[in-house]
């Protein structure tokens, strides 16, 4: 049995997240497909995590298994051509057979890209933020984050996962020209986590609030005491560390 790692990147803009869904166009079940086209076998294709509806990947990690030893170069380049524009296969690799996508992974990274001013071209892929963002004061904020600890205060209530412990490692901003950007990494995210993050380190910043404003929120364990999350587009999984 011969295992294979694939990079993705994606604009999810018009799929309903990564993971299969009934009636839904995902970007697993489209890669899967069009895998099958190649194989004539339908793959498990393991992803690194799940992304949300409208969610985009810069680099997704997933692995699948087969029988069959695959030519890299021509296996990618098929895969591309068959792909719609919106997906591609960046790279692949053969990896040990044990080799697992989401359990192996040790940290993720994601980005979160401001605009500062409207544009047509940065409508799919950026949040337009129409305040004043100080990425000083929002650093301060993120100290907050950083450490193993409890997030429920970010996470969808909704949401099958119990253990809502997640490290994260490093969280900070910068400004480059006319954008804002946002760079969390943690061992995991919960469903919706950077996202309300995001949104409420810019409430803090905008009602001025002391850094033990962003503690207590950790501390309550309660989605209510966070601020409201921000919109989908703006949203990349970057990379994923092994």
């Amino acid at each position: 049995m011969f295992n294979y790692k694939l990079t993705i990147q994606y604009d999810g803009s018009l799929y309903k997240g990564w993971q299969i869904q009934a009636n839904e166009k995902t970007v697993q079940q489209t890669i899967i497909d069009s895998i099958k086209v190649i194989l004539k076998e339908e793959v498990n294709l393991i992803g690194s995590g799940r992304t949300d509806a409208g969610v985009h990947a810069l680099g997704q990690a997933a692995n699948f298994r087969t029988e069959n030893q695959l030519d890299l170069y021509k296996f990618k380049h098929s895969l591309n051509a068959i792909l719609p524009d919106d997906i591609s296969v960046s790279d692949i690799s053969e990896v040990h057979e044990s080799f697992h996508s989401r359990f192996d992974a040790r940290s993720r990274v994601y980005l979160y890209l401001i605009t500062k001013t409207k544009s047509p071209f940065y409508k799919r892929y950026a949040y337009h933020y129409h305040g004043h963002i100080d990425c000083s004061v929002l650093n301060e904020y993120g100290k907050e984050i950083i450490g193993k600890k409890d997030f429920t205060s970010f996470s969808r209530k909704n949401t099958e996962t119990e253990n809502k412990i997640c490290s994260v490692y490093d969280l900070k901003w910068r400004a480059a020209g006319t954008m804002v950007i946002l760079r969390i990494e943690a061992d995991r995210f919960l469903h919706g986590m950077v996202r309300t993050i995001t949104g409420t380190l810019l409430r803090a910043m905008t009602n001025n609030s002391d850094t033990s404003f962003i503690r207590k929120i950790i501390e309550a364990r309660n989605r209510e005491d966070a601020g409201e999350a921000v919109p989908a587009q703006g949203l990349f999984l970057y990379k994923v560390n092994y």
